[in-house]
């Protein structure tokens, strides 16, 4: 079959759709962070990568380029997206760095930005930015990570001093993976249980010293190292215990609870639980920013092995004496492509995200419903990423052989670091329960009372017009699935988007009604207690916030192709975005047989559908990594330097002997052309 795709498409005109609303910072990126110390260093131990990442925080302080979260009166450019946009190209270099700023600017500082007052923005801020006053995040404890509410470090008002006194019951409620704590860090947020005139008010933030200006732990803080991890070397990730540490009461970061002199705690919101959840909220920021930095470290790997697999050659076709480059095997796209393809729906879905926050958080009043849905869509485009990230750069490693092994190929480095991605700013399966809360909860007349189910937040929502797809976007995706013909599915091409849209969302609809069925059953059987009502299903309800996550990220990249304007390049993407739409459902196939969305015909058919949409692209395949435009500088990677000249040496070489059995050249003339690049 003949591709009907344009011989050549100019990954400029992608590139422009893939850089979005804040084109500018990543053009500012590519122009201007080519520092040597913002990339990894193979080989260095932990003391020496500490020592490069943190003089690397500090040049990159001094660049200005970690401002543009912050407000325009401390320096800042009061510019939400942008912010998590230079976080998202820092991660091209060292993803140590990345986190480093990321604690530093991202949660330290936007911890004190978003839950302080004036007065702690005046005198601390402007140091968090310049990198003069190095800060840590205190929330997780050993025995509590994802349970935040229910920490076990106590904050407790004495009227008679106007002071905190910070404790740490025990081993299992000191701070550990702490970044910045085990070396750099002068100041910590912590998170802390406020008890005051005899009552716990809830989690709550304060501003504690760590260590003072000669870098020795201040009194009652214990101070440790985390030791060696998998990777991320140069993040001095530690653990902070607190021996009745005394905090002045003006250390509270109390923008949503205050404490009066005399030990009087009010706040605006009421419901504790609600203040924990809007506090929390407010931070979202940073759970943004992992996701894309886990994309651009994904991103980072493709192109690796994908400009790898154009010129490493494996066995050659009868009667041909040349080899066949890998990237031609049918086996080695159904590697890469799925892969980029998914790649491409998780950018445009994380830049619909991006800008829904930068929205949000620049309104002048605070929506709760849409701050809620956009936690959960963040927290759904948070496991997509980070789980598609650890998949794809094994995937990239094994792809690219022995060579995918040496860390100066920079796919070790690029595994070792982003395997924590998945577990750190929220666990990807607790993230999960809480997107499939958000389906399943405001909406209690859809379907009456669930019993017990109200107290512990699962209520069947069944209306899925949220506050965040009200959009053109969404108008235009209802558009397509009209147009789908309400005859037999089994007549309808594969190709119709609509058909697609539509695969998916029946998907998602019937793993949430199967869900809501469930909880409505175990609700009424008698004795069942509320936490085995909910464990008996979370394995659908699990299901149920996949199958959700899927559908928005198609429908993100549907929206990105229908805004790109050059003829070429949306042709391609829009290819691309076919092989995103049938890769997905090809590898839930089964679930689409069982429930009779596909017969066994149509199923064999998505597969060679799949199979020639492969062979479409692949003649695109290096544009469309080169559309992600990674400076070669950044990639550190001496597979992409050494391998072409490589293969030319070696047909070189296949030249010279065919022209010697010909008579053709001389010993000494072959022997000049083997010295261009001796075969390793």
């Amino acid at each position: 079959m003949t591709s009907s795709l344009p011989t050549s498409v100019d990954p400029a005109r992608i590139q422009e759709v893939l850089d979005g609303r804040w084109a500018h910072v990543r053009r500012d990126a590519r122009e201007n962070l080519n520092d040597p110390d913002f990339l990894p260093v193979y080989g260095e131990n932990v003391q020496e990568a500490r020592e490069r990442v943190t003089r690397a925080a500090k040049k990159l302080a001094e660049s200005g380029r970690v401002g543009f979260g912050f407000p325009k009166e401390y320096g800042g450019e009061d510019d939400a997206g942008g912010s998590v946009t230079s976080i998202e190209m820092l991660a091209f270099g060292d993803l140590s760095l990345m986190v480093k700023a990321g604690v530093q600017w991202g949660l330290f500082g936007g911890a004190l930005q978003m839950l302080g007052s004036r007065r702690q923005h005046d005198l601390y801020l402007r140091d968090v930015m310049s990198f003069d006053l190095p800060g840590c995040f205190a929330m997780t404890e050993t025995g509590h990570g994802s349970d935040v509410q229910q920490l076990r470090t106590t904050c407790t008002y004495d009227p008679a001093t106007e002071t905190f006194d910070l404790h740490t019951p025990h081993q299992a409620a000191r701070k550990d993976y702490i970044g910045n704590a085990a070396r750099d860090g002068r100041m910590a947020v912590v998170f802390a249980q406020l008890i005051t005139q005899g009552k716990n008010h809830g989690v709550h933030a304060w501003l504690v010293p760590i260590r003072d200006e000669q870098g020795q732990s201040c009194p009652g803080v214990t101070i440790e190292d985390d030791g060696a991890k998998a990777g991320l070397n140069g993040v001095d990730n530690g653990r902070l215990t607190f021996d009745h540490v005394q905090v002045p009461r003006d250390m509270l970061l109390d923008r949503y609870g205050q404490v009066a002199a005399d030990g009087t705690y009010t706040s605006s919101i009421a419901n504790e639980t609600r203040r924990f959840f809007t506090m929390l909220g407010t931070l979202v920021r940073g759970r943004v920013s992992v996701g894309g930095s886990a994309a651009s470290a994904t991103k980072l790997a493709l192109d690796i092995a994908v400009r790898y697999g154009d010129v490493r050659r494996q066995f050659a076709a009868p009667g041909e004496d040349r080899e066949i480059v890998v990237n031609d095997y049918l086996v080695h796209q159904r590697k890469l492509l799925p892969a980029l393809a998914t790649t491409y729906a998780l950018h445009f879905a994380q830049g619909q995200l991006v800008e829904t926050m930068h929205d949000v958080q620049a309104a002048e009043t605070i929506d709760e419903k849409a701050q809620r849905e956009l936690e959960s869509r963040a927290a759904g485009l948070k496991v997509a990423q980070t789980w598609h990230a650890t998949r794809t750069i094994q995937l990239c490693r094994e792809a690219c052989g022995g060579a995918g092994y040496l860390q100066e190929n920079r796919l070790p480095h690029l595994k070792a670091d982003t395997d924590v991605f998945t577990t750190f700013e929220g666990d990807n399966t607790v993230l999960l329960q809480l997107v499939a809360k958000g389906l399943l909860t405001g909406y209690r007349d859809a379907f009456g009372s669930l019993e017990g189910w109200g107290k512990v937040g699962f209520i069947a929502d069944m209306v899925r017009e949220t506050v965040l797809e009200r959009t053109a976007a969404r108008a235009l995706i209802a558009r397509l699935i009209d147009a789908v013909p309400s005859r037999n599915d089994v007549e309808i091409p594969m190709l119709t988007r609509g058909w697609q849209l539509k695969m998916l969302e029946f998907r998602e609809k019937h793993a949430l009604e199967g869900a809501i069925r469930r909880l409505r059953k175990n609700s009424t059987t008698p004795g069942m207690a509320p936490f085995e009502m909910f464990n008996d299903v979370q394995d659908h309800v699990l299901k149920t916030a996949q199958t959700h996550i899927d559908r928005v990220v198609m429908e993100a990249f549907v929206a990105g192709v229908d805004r790109t304007d050059d003829p070429a390049a949306k042709r391609l993407l829009d290819a691309v975005c076919d092989l995103y739409a049938l890769s997905t459902i090809e590898a839930d196939k089964a679930w689409f047989l069982e429930h009779g969305q596909l017969t066994p015909a149509r199923a064999k058919l998505l597969t060679s559908t799949v199979n020639q949409l492969l062979r479409d692209l692949r003649p695109h395949l290096a544009t469309l990594v080169d559309a992600f435009a990674i400076p070669h500088g950044w990639k550190a990677a001496r597979i992409l330097d050494e391998e072409e000249a490589r293969q030319e040496a070696m047909a070189a070489r296949d030249a010279e002997v065919r022209s010697e059995a010909e008579g053709d050249s001389t010993p000494e003339e072959s022997a000049t052309d083997l010295q261009v690049a001796p075969a390793q």
